[in-house]
């Protein structure tokens, strides 16, 4: 027994005699051998200097911040074509949206979501509307999932079930919510659909870029199936202008992808998916700017006013739009305010392009828009001080005065249109209209027809009787 204990006590005082690891020569041979790099391979010399290079950027990125004081960076140089960086940069944004493309709802996922809302919802008593709660929402999106797989779960949430209008039973319709999926998954089509076309990437569409979008959904819109071969280059050439028209006021030539998205010019395009069979009128297809009735009724009015046929329309050409109701002093402004930088002629004066004539067109088709209204404005502000004065009213007012009269009308006193112009846009100073004065009161565009063209002070004078005509049910 006594034997047997000295052993175990002899066993702890070896173990405690033991040097710490670090202590040991061999161990401060081997370190020193293996960070000398001479004992390792190639693929981990190579890790090593890998490590040491990014070490020595991240050095030098501290150190410019460091020099640099607060101010973040704000401009990133980009790529250069052909480089590494580019190359690399393009097939990141490949998978990434291949990978976005692939979750995405196609035709036959849809058709099966909307089968599965119908058979297990409920029908209203009172309305006969189909209808779900919460609970039925939840089975719903389980039956989905299973059919249709997971990547229509993200549309069963909570919060999408919340944003839409509930009955006092907490039940939502199903229509509305599978409107909202096909619109979620149409719009995100499209911006992949767009952001393949970025060639930058930055997030802007140029001119060249969304013409080739809308030339890519030619084939899937019914109404357009059918446009000459011929005619396509210039279609997409008017249908992208409206595009740039209200998504790119500063007219920087690029517009933002998710302005665009947002905008009323893609539903107005995506209208177009329509059967021509499904009662679309003419007078439809002529209201839509991306109808190819419309796109060739605007190439026959400039060909029609280009009388001398050169690809430009000069002052004296431009004045037979519309018949001729517009007034002299607003095409001048016109060119003034918006042909600076037109084509001059064997050294004549500018003269409207092609382009410049859609932005005209597009103005005076869409008075009532924002857009619309600050390019009219500007050719209104006779002095470039950023509002209208009595005077200004009156100078405008006075050529449409005179057609008025010519036209074989009643007098008019230019004081007493002057001072009605006034009352509709109650300007915020009593002494002048400013652009955000005409917007606020909802009438702006009717007061640049009433100064502008003598054809729409008449449809404001006859405002009553245009009314009643319209109330005034057709005769069989």
């Amino acid at each position: 027994m006594y034997s047997g204990s000295s052993d175990g006590e002899s066993h702890d005082a070896a173990q405690r005699k033991i040097p710490p690891a670090s202590s040991m020569l061999w161990v401060r041979n081997l370190r020193r051998f293996i960070g000398s790099g001479a004992g390792l391979g190639s693929e981990a010399l190579m890790e090593l200097e890998t490590k040491r290079i990014l070490l020595d950027i991240f050095r030098e990125k501290q150190h410019k911040s460091a020099e640099a004081g607060t101010i973040p960076s704000f401009y990133k140089k980009k790529p250069e074509e052909g480089s590494i960086s580019q190359r690399v940069q393009r097939l990141a944004k490949y998978r990434f949206l291949k990978k976005q493309s692939d979750l995405l709802l196609n035709a036959d996922d849809l058709d099966a979501m909307w089968v599965c809302l119908r058979e297990n919802c409920v029908i209203d008593d009172a309305t006969g509307a189909e209808k779900m709660n919460y609970e039925d929402f939840c089975h719903i999106a389980s039956v989905c999932t299973e059919q249709i797989g997971p990547k229509c779960r993200r549309f069963f949430s909570p919060s999408n079930f919340m944003k839409f209008e509930k009955d006092e039973s907490g039940r939502i319709a199903i229509l509305p919510f599978y409107l909202y999926v096909m619109r979620t998954v149409s719009l995100t089509q499209a911006r992949i659909d767009m952001s393949e076309l970025d060639e930058d990437s930055d997030g802007f569409l140029q001119p060249h870029e969304m013409e080739a979008y809308i030339r890519g959904l030619i084939p899937s819109l019914a109404q357009l199936r059918e446009m000459p071969s011929a005619f396509v280059q210039m279609y997409c050439r008017i249908a992208a202008h409206k595009f740039f028209f209200f998504c790119d006021p500063h007219r920087r030539g690029k517009a933002c992808i998710k302005k665009v998205l947002l905008s009323n010019c893609l539903q107005e395009l995506m209208e177009l998916h329509q059967e021509s069979e499904e009662e679309v009128t003419d007078t439809e297809q002529a209201e839509n700017w991306f109808s190819l009735t419309s796109a060739q009724r605007i190439c026959d009015m400039f060909l029609a006013l280009d009388k001398d046929m050169n690809g430009t329309l000069s002052k004296q050409e431009l004045r037979e739009y519309a018949d001729g109701t517009l007034t002299e002093i607003f095409i001048e402004r016109v060119f003034d305010e918006h042909i600076r930088h037109g084509k001059s002629v064997g050294g004549n004066a500018r003269e409207m392009d092609f382009e410049s004539f859609l932005d005209f067109v597009l103005a005076l088709e869409n008075k009532d828009t924002p857009e619309g209204l600050t390019y009219l404005f500007r050719c209104l502000d006779l002095q470039g001080r950023g509002y209208l004065t009595t005077a200004d009213i009156h100078s405008l007012f006075r050529d449409v005065h005179q057609k008025w009269i010519e036209g074989g009308n009643y007098e008019l006193c230019i004081e007493d249109v002057r001072d009605e112009i006034w009352d509709m846009v109650k300007p915020a100073d009593p002494l002048r209209i400013t652009l955000a004065d005409l917007l606020s009161c909802k009438q702006g565009g009717t007061v640049a027809s009433m100064v502008i063209d003598v054809r729409g002070f008449w449809a404001h004078d006859n405002r009553e009787n245009l009314l009643q005509e319209d109330e005034e049910p057709e005769e069989e």
